[in-house]
């Protein structure tokens, strides 16, 4: 089968951060390129019994790199109790919720790129630990990959686009 979103993985060869940065930014990129060209209802179809839909993981997304580089890793407030999770409320747009992933990721941009490098340590620890940047960001590009390949079955389902 012909993959009509194939792309190819990054080049980047430097140091540590760099190439971790460069596969966590490609991660979000599949993950936006499956939103892409997509109605409002199609982004928000559920076709597993789970009722994950392409819109429900960004905005899973979102909260992710809010609470690891925002809450952990720069030390602001985070509410567990605000997390909407993969369900999007009915009156925001898919647009808000796109708009909003992409505002997340400039943001834990900024923040990767002040840390100071792979081996500064959360603001705020989990389990007592207070993890490094580098742990952050391996976690963050699997999670997104995870999901990004949740968007890509689902892509392939909606309309038959494929591809990475």
């Amino acid at each position: 089968m012909f993959e009509t979103q194939r792309e190819p993985v990054p080049r980047v060869d430097t140091d540590e951060l760099d190439v971790a940065h460069a596969f966590l930014k490609f991660q979000r990129h599949c993950v936006l390129k499956k939103a892409e060209g997509l109605t409002e209802e199609q982004l928000r179809q559920s076709l597993v019994a789970s009722g994950t839909s392409i819109l429900g993981l960004v905005q899973h997304l979102t909260e992710a790199e809010r609470m690891w580089f925002y809450h952990h890793l720069g030390g602001d407030h985070w509410d567990e109790e605000e997390e909407l999770g993969m369900a999007v409320p009915a009156t925001t747009s898919a647009d808000e919720v796109i708009e909003g992933y992409r505002a997340a990721i400039a943001d834990s941009d900024r923040a990767i790129e002040n840390a100071g490098g792979p081996e500064a340590l959360m603001a705020i620890p989990i389990d007592g630990n207070r993890m490094s940047l580098r742990w952050i960001l391996a976690h963050m590009t699997t999670e997104t990959a995870r999901h990004a390949g949740h968007a890509d079955i689902l892509r392939e389902q909606i309309d038959g686009a494929t591809g990475r």
